[in-house]
């Protein structure tokens, strides 16, 4: 019986791979999940927009800056 594979790690908000651009694993919720440097400002400032892409992101504030 051979395992089943596994799906490659790609990115939250675009869905390129790690052979395509390198890939930050996020842990969270007990799961990994993956970005890529494009896109983790918008973890950062606009977590809402990954609603539906990652669990909870609905209740995920921005980031406050203090200039």
């Amino acid at each position: 019986m051979n395992p089943t594979p596994q799906p490659k790690p790609q990115c939250i908000a675009c869905n390129r791979t790690a052979e395509q651009i390198p890939l930050i694993t996020l842990d969270y919720q007990n799961q990994k999940f993956s970005i890529c440097p494009q896109h983790l400002p918008l973890l950062i400032h606009e977590p809402k927009s990954l609603i539906g892409k990652l669990p909870g992101a609905e209740a995920m504030e921005p980031a406050v800056h203090k200039d």
